[in-house]
């Protein structure tokens, strides 16, 4: 469908009716299917002259991030605001700066708030000439019914663990049993699968998550689970962004003229920069939220997926196994399939209910106490 619309874009670009290209694209897919590259691939098949060969300084700059005409936005706090989406919108209404088309890529779309969806919503119902939106979300039920009725709708699917393995040991040089082990345990997500690979502290971090469903033999135990899972998440969020909350807050200083000497220079800080720098902090503080809050949902997804390998040694299914056998035999000896339902439930409940805001220790020691 993607080739078939590249081919209708150069015929519009030709002056042809271009039948089969539109406006705005929606990909869909589950974590690790790869929407954002493959939104990526389409963009640079409608900005390449030759629809995307992968050798020209279009195709690189696309890949790269630096294109004129590509706007990527990948939102990094809690949410997209209205605002944001006025100044997207605005932005995308120039005409392309080399003649082809103008795009924005907008990962994690469903991270718009109402009031940004329906900002949204008007740029893509009258869409300015050659402007093509790109929008990436989970599902398509994530993104309000009108602004997915206006789209064409991409769905894709995780790969499967072989050819997740052969991208580890072909391109990132991994020893084969580990790259099939990564690939078993990310269920088919080609980053997760990565770290995995990579990084022993991923590991053990996964470890440790698989290892709560037989350490819960009392209410203590589920409470100190919880605070393990809640304080892990929290040391992910803080090594992820202090660094990068120094370097934004110093270079926004200097941009104010913090430092710098001459008549009036610093006042620059106290009149404009004041503010700039506590919308920083609150972007920051949200960004934080996000990692914490990410982290913790991917502890939930590896419980998930512990729990569905449980159910299918109860139904002697013949699926692989992303945990280890020996653990999730025991523990499907000594429950039902019921029990293991109403188990995945609960991590389900606690996953709806952190996207609700929900305080984490709280949703987390809830589950935790579900669970044994």
């Amino acid at each position: 469908m993607l080739k078939q619309a590249a081919s209708a874009a150069a015929e519009v670009i030709a002056g042809g009716r271009g039948a089969g290209m539109t406006h705005a694209w929606l990909f869909t897919g589950p974590p690790g299917s790869g929407r954002s590259n493959a939104a990526k691939a389409f963009a640079a098949s409608l900005l390449c002259p030759d629809q995307g060969c992968g050798h020209c300084g279009s195709c690189h700059q696309v890949d790269v991030g630096s294109h004129a005409d590509l706007t990527w936005i990948r939102p990094e706090g809690l949410s997209y605001s209205a605002k944001q989406t006025r100044e997207l919108v605005l932005k995308a209404a120039g005409a392309p700066t080399q003649g082809r088309w103008r795009i924005v890529l907008f990962e994690d779309a469903d991270r718009a708030t109402e009031a940004a969806a329906n900002a949204l919503l008007k740029a893509v119902e009258e869409p300015p000439p050659r402007t093509v939106w790109l929008l990436c979300a989970p599902a398509p039920d994530d993104m309000i019914i009108t602004i997915r009725s206006r789209c064409r709708v991409i769905t894709l699917v995780t790969p499967p663990t072989e050819a997740v393995a052969n991208v580890l040991v072909t391109r990132d040089g991994v020893d084969p049993e580990l790259a099939h082990f990564a690939a078993r345990a990310s269920m088919g997500h080609i980053g997760r699968a990565k770290r995995l690979a990579l990084d022993q502290e991923s590991r053990q971090r996964r470890a440790e998550v698989l290892a709560i469903p037989r350490s819960l033999s009392s209410v203590g135990d589920c409470i100190t689970a919880a605070e393990r899972l809640v304080k892990t998440s929290s040391d992910d969020a803080d090594a992820a962004t202090t660094a990068l909350n120094e370097v934004e807050s110093a270079d926004l200083r200097r941009m104010y003229g913090e430092g710098s000497t001459g008549k009036g220079l610093n006042k620059g800080l106290v009149r404009g920069g004041a503010g700039a720098l506590k919308e920083l902090e609150t972007m920051q503080r949200s960004r934080a939220t996000r990692i914490k809050r990410d982290s913790l949902d991917l502890a939930l997804l590896d419980l998930v997926s512990y729990y569905r390998d449980v159910l299918a040694v109860q139904f002697g299914a013949a699926v692989e196994l992303a945990s280890e056998r020996a653990d999730v035999e025991a523990v499907a000896r000594a429950s039902t399939p019921e029990v293991t339902l109403r188990r995945i439930d609960a991590i389900m409940k606690c996953r709806e209910r952190l996207a609700a805001n929900v305080n984490p220790q709280i949703a987390i020691e809830a589950m935790t106490i579900s669970l044994r």
